[in-house]
């Protein structure tokens, strides 16, 4: 019986290690509430405020309008944190071949970079990759989660605080 409490117990605490911090509110005392959030600028605010990442069509490069609405969210997020640096992986599901999906993977991970520098996003600030089929964002062999492995998805990859935050002061 101790056992299986403990493993209960495990579970628990692991489960507890790896969920995010929830926003909390605070009063300052003077009558105002003050909110945290995810750092400003940080992968956490880029995924709870903008999204990271858009989705593709079998076969497809090109972008939909849920795509090209998402990722305009992205450029405005960019332009407001212009010392943030990201990585965009094109991904695509399991089948194909091996070479086939990392060429696929790059052109689409290249489609949302080239969608952002229109926007105004220097390029110089957005580095690509493919990761191909070796990545799957969701496990199963259903249309359902090949749609999901179908995508291009933006990491934060480096913040310089010395080079301000982008908001006017």
């Amino acid at each position: 019986m101790n056992i299986k409490m403990l493993g209960a117990f495990a579970a628990v605490a692991l489960l507890a290690a790896c969920a995010k911090p929830a926003a909390t509110a605070m009063s300052t005392g003077a009558g105002q509430t003050v909110t945290s959030g995810p750092a400003p600028g940080s992968e956490e605010d880029l995924v709870a405020n903008v999204g990271d990442r858009v989705f593709y069509g079998f076969n497809k490069t090109s972008l939909s309008s849920d795509a090209t609405a998402t990722l305009s969210h992205q450029a405005g997020w960019l332009q407001k944190f212009p010392q943030v640096s990201v990585l965009v992986a094109g991904n695509c599901d399991p089948r194909g071949t091996e070479e086939y999906n990392l060429a696929l993977g790059q052109r689409r991970a290249d489609a949302a970079r080239d969608f952002l520098v229109a926007q105004g996003v220097d390029g110089s600030r957005i580095q690509t990759i493919s990761y191909g089929k070796d990545r799957p964002t969701a496990q199963g062999d259903d249309d359902a989660s090949y749609q999901q492995n179908r995508n291009a998805i933006t990491s934060v990859q480096g913040h310089n605080p010395q080079e301000g935050t982008g908001a006017s002061s």
